[in-house]
């Protein structure tokens, strides 16, 4: 990821996500119990590097890990199952605050509890998801930010048109289930009679859809071919 992203990572989850633990250090002294569930593999390295900052960062505003501060670790990478059973294990453990990434996580999370505080990282639009009322005033005992809005799906396809201009047909790989993946396809399938493009969408919802659906649009696209040159 790029040290943009990794910067930002930094800021908000070292400062807006340490608001529920700053209000909870006014009680009594302490060990404050963060649970961590991650949509990701627990070998997956990009995400392994985020964890480490976000508890450099605790470090140096004064929550040590195993003094003042103890982390309960789950890792649910694609299964919507694992994400649920996670969700209530952690919920069971009675944290302090959830650090939850993905808007499936995040979701799976919220069906287990509404009255432990949540934050959450890498989501797209969740207002839209029902996370939150509203950006500015989330509601609630949860809070966090998220990576794109909507609008930008028709950036992506303006950029893949620069990229390629003879390019006439594009796929959406997206989740039906997710509410801003849908958005991003809606985005997309507004601007694309603009550039001459056609949009087919791709539902998945594991790792062998993904091989699927692109196997099934790149055979479409050969047999396109070969019926122009007939």
């Amino acid at each position: 990821m790029s040290n943009m992203v990794r910067r930002a990572f930094v800021t908000v989850l070292g400062g807006t996500a340490i608001w529920p633990i700053a209000v909870l250090a006014q009680k009594a002294d302490g060990v404050r119990r963060v649970g961590v569930i991650m949509g990701f593999a627990e070998n997956d390295e990009v995400w392994q590097a985020y964890l480490a900052t976000f508890r450099q960062a605790l470090q140096e505003l004064g929550w040590t890990d195993g003094r003042n501060i103890r982390f309960d670790y789950r890792f649910s990478g694609e299964s919507e199952e694992r994400m649920r059973r996670m969700a209530e294990e952690i919920v069971r453990l009675a944290p302090d605050v959830i650090l939850a990434s993905t808007n499936s996580v995040v979701s799976a999370t919220l069906n287990a509890t509404r009255s432990i505080p949540v934050v959450f990282t890498w989501v797209s639009d969740p207002v839209r998801s029902g996370f939150v009322t509203n950006l500015p005033h989330p509601g609630g005992k949860i809070t966090g930010f998220h990576n794109f809005e909507p609008a930008i799906g028709g950036k992506w396809l303006g950029y893949l048109n620069q990229i390629a201009p003879g390019l006439r047909r594009v796929a959406v790989v997206h989740v039906p289930e997710i509410a801003p993946n849908v958005a991003f396809l809606r985005v997309v399938e507004a601007a694309a009679p603009q550039m001459g493009i056609a949009v087919s969408a791709a539902e998945i919802r594991n790792a062998a859809d993904i091989e699927r659906v692109l196997s099934d649009f790149g055979q479409q696209a050969a047999a396109s071919s070969s019926h122009r040159a007939r």
